[in-house]
């Protein structure tokens, strides 16, 4: 969406559909440029969202804007949220991504002195210690963009967020009914740059640990069959990486992609039996999976880049999260509704 926002320009009847939105730091704004292609062209309906991380904030900054406005008040106010995000970096945030590296296409901040620093730092110290008063640039930004008594009350979707008990390892899903600036933090909470948050006594880490994001909240409360999940950490990554960063990039995507993938493991075992005739279709709810990701567009960037909040750069990730998304839309649109568009089983299991 480069410039001003365009009009929806989708006609026909709508089709519903729920969304699955991944979390990956900065590279959340791929799954703006996705939301605001779908939001665009007007001819789906989004009845629910679960959501982790910084898909947790794209999803609720989406339903307060549905709120206000419908499709493109929303538009507008992701635009805007992404525009806060990179302000804010500005004043805040040690990382800077050097002005004479811009048109490179790894976004990284490796050359940066200050991120050098800051990446020495987080290992040696833990946010207790280098963050003893518990700043988080992020609660002014959220506070300042949604009103959360408000969306509490009117949630226009049906609204799931993920969170990591920290004591208990499990999942903690956030409704609509439980939403409020300290639920989206925790499903974002990084334990190496943030302190635990703590909620009714409970204290929480990123939800992508458990839940990058929890399919289940969509099967049970959502009508519509069909899943759309909008991928942000490559599942598939060529190559073995060999440094340091790389190796613990990796482990990291291929652990917040493992919950992800059960659930897809069990979705196909399911519908397998159902196809098969072994269960009753109205005892088992067939899912329709759809899946909007580049591993390419993903793989390509520098694990660095994760903290890269230069607006240049966001732009850069939401333009082809839109890229990603029309060509999802002009070749699946008809699936919605009918059929999967992904074979489940060649790609999770």
């Amino acid at each position: 969406m480069a410039g001003q926002i365009r009009k929806q320009t989708g006609n026909g009847a709508q089709k519903p559909i729920a969304l699955a939105l991944q979390g990956g730091g900065m590279h959340g704004a791929f799954t703006w440029g996705v939301l605001d292609r779908l939001l665009e062209d007007g001819r789906l309906t989004i009845e629910g969202v679960s959501a982790t991380s910084a898909g947790a904030m794209n999803a609720t900054v989406l339903a307060y804007g549905l709120l206000q406005g419908g499709h493109d008040r929303a538009r507008e106010a992701l635009h805007e949220f992404w525009l806060a995000i990179a302000q804010s970096a500005l004043r805040y945030s040690p990382f800077r991504w050097m002005p004479w590296l811009k048109g490179t296409h790894s976004f990284g901040l490796d050359h940066s002195p200050l991120y050098a620093m800051a990446d020495i730092v987080l290992r040696m110290l833990s946010p207790y210690q280098f963050n003893p008063n518990n700043m988080n640039p992020l609660r002014d930004v959220l506070a300042q963009q949604i009103d959360f008594e408000v969306l509490r009350q009117q949630c226009p979707i049906q609204l799931y967020l993920c969170a990591t008990n920290v004591e208990t390892g499990r999942i903690r899903i956030f409704s609509s009914e439980d939403i409020c600036i300290e639920a989206v933090l925790a499903s974002a909470c990084l334990p190496t740059l943030f302190q635990a948050v703590s909620i009714d006594g409970e204290h929480f880490w990123d939800g992508g640990y458990v839940g990058n994001p929890a399919i289940y909240p969509l099967i049970y409360h959502c009508n519509t069959h069909d899943v759309v999940i909008v991928h942000i950490n490559p599942i598939v990554r060529h190559g073995v990486p060999t440094t340091s960063a790389d190796i613990l990039n990796r482990v990291n995507e291929v652990s917040f992609n493992s919950s992800l993938m059960r659930e897809m493991r069990a979705i196909a075992f399911v519908t397998s039996l159902i196809q098969q005739g072994k269960v009753d279709r109205g005892e088992m709810k067939e899912m329709l999976i759809h899946s909007i990701r580049s591993d390419e567009t993903m793989s390509a960037l520098s694990v660095s880049s994760k903290y890269n909040a230069d607006w240049d750069f966001l732009c850069f990730l939401r333009d082809q999260g839109r890229v990603q998304a029309e060509a999802w839309i002009e070749e699946n649109y008809e699936n919605v509704g009918q059929r999967s568009s992904i074979d489940i089983g060649k790609e999770f299991l």
